[in-house]
């Protein structure tokens, strides 16, 4: 208990997670009781409304998965791939490189079509190739959390539909931050995680899947290769009158999404996306006085994680340990091949507030001695 006394709040303005607020923290210490307390059942109807409404869709398999964003990417994986699907995976990042990573280990048949890091998706180019061949699932990432860029998912979605695949959406770092509009965009399988923009600690991953993704999983010609995961035991869990054991929910998990999902709808879905905005274009005005651009053209950056260059001659390490001993304050480093270029600045869900940009743009100035 004593190292637990010794955490000090930090300030979260990283890749993830975020600020949580008070009302989830609340939640979280509320009485544990049983997973399939009538009570509780009560809740996860309620969350499960809830996520239709911040994912904007109508699909009935819309549910949160035991486990963070990557066990929401599995899950869309592991229930829809079966060995020699075709698979388009568009890459311009890391995660697009964990898709293609857990595909491949699930024996699907892997193309991909990449893109320089820092741009975004090219529709064109996805057409040119989908001309050229049939998939059974094309795959993306929305916000592109290694980079700051946000894919162009709504027309992505419309090709993809013509020709008939399925549409597989990474919406970790979108959803609560931009809109995500799963019916309307054509997309059939998405995961998101609650330590993003939702605001609430890491461990959930929501998912929701059309009913054509729905038909695909149940007439699949193998068991899904995860039991864990496996959606068409884990739905009958999540709704019916009369509910199945599969495993043990994370009851005070649920309890504190419950209050994120809360927050968000209570504020205003619009509302909470231009607190993103604005706090994106709060930090934009600050780092051009300090002479700090960004990675990402205006038209495809993320107002909700800001990938920025380093000035010539700064120690990325150095600024950001200065940072987090001296002013409690997180922002994340570069990936990959942007590794020691960026920092990757978060504004996400609780974070996007007005007082924490000018907090950051106060460390920052001091940090970097002007």
């Amino acid at each position: 208990m004593s190292k637990l006394k010794n955490i000090k709040e930090t300030l979260l303005m990283g890749p993830g997670p975020s600020c949580v607020p008070p009302q989830v923290y609340e939640a979280l210490a509320t009485a544990t009781i049983g997973h399939l307390d009538p009570a509780f059942i009560g809740i996860m109807d309620e969350i499960k409304a809830m996520l239709k409404q911040v994912f904007q869709t109508e699909n009935d398999m819309t549910i949160p998965m035991s486990g963070t964003g990557s066990a929401g990417m599995e899950t869309c994986f592991v229930n829809l791939v079966e060995p020699g699907d075709k698979l388009l995976v568009l890459i311009n990042g890391v995660f697009g490189m964990r898709m293609q990573d857990v595909a491949t280990r699930l024996g699907a048949d892997v193309d991909t079509l990449e893109f320089e890091w820092g741009t975004a998706v090219d529709t064109n180019k996805v057409k040119m190739k989908l001309d050229g061949a049939a998939y059974d699932i094309v795959a993306v990432v929305h916000a592109e959390t290694s980079t700051g860029v946000c894919n162009p998912v709504d027309r992505i979605g419309a090709i993809v539909k013509d020709m008939g695949a399925l549409f597989l959406v990474d919406t970790v770092t979108s959803l609560g931050g931009i809109p995500v509009k799963i019916d309307e965009w054509g997309i059939d399988a998405v995961y998101s995680g609650t330590q993003k923009c939702l605001s609430c600690p890491p461990g959930l991953s929501p998912v929701s899947f059309s009913q054509k993704a729905v038909d695909k999983l149940m007439n699949r010609k193998m068991k899904v290769p995860s039991w864990y995961l496996d959606l068409s035991m884990i739905v009958n869990y999540w709704q019916g009158a009369k509910r199945a054991y599969h495993h043990t929910a994370p009851i005070n998990m649920l309890y504190a999404l419950y209050a994120a999902l809360k927050c968000v709808l209570e504020e205003g879905m619009d509302n909470v996306f231009a607190r993103h905005q604005a706090a994106h274009e709060q930090l934009k005005a600050g780092l051009a006085e300090l002479e700090i651009s960004f990675l990402v053209e205006e038209e495809n950056r993320l107002p909700m994680l800001n990938a920025v260059k380093i000035p010539e001659g700064v120690n990325e390490a150095d600024i950001r340990m200065g940072l987090l001993k001296q002013h409690q304050i997180e922002i994340g480093a570069g990936l990959g091949p942007l590794a020691g270029k960026i920092w990757r600045i978060g504004l996400m869900g609780h974070t996007a507030r007005t007082e924490n940009v000018k907090q950051l743009l106060t460390a920052l100035k001091a940090q970097l001695g002007h």
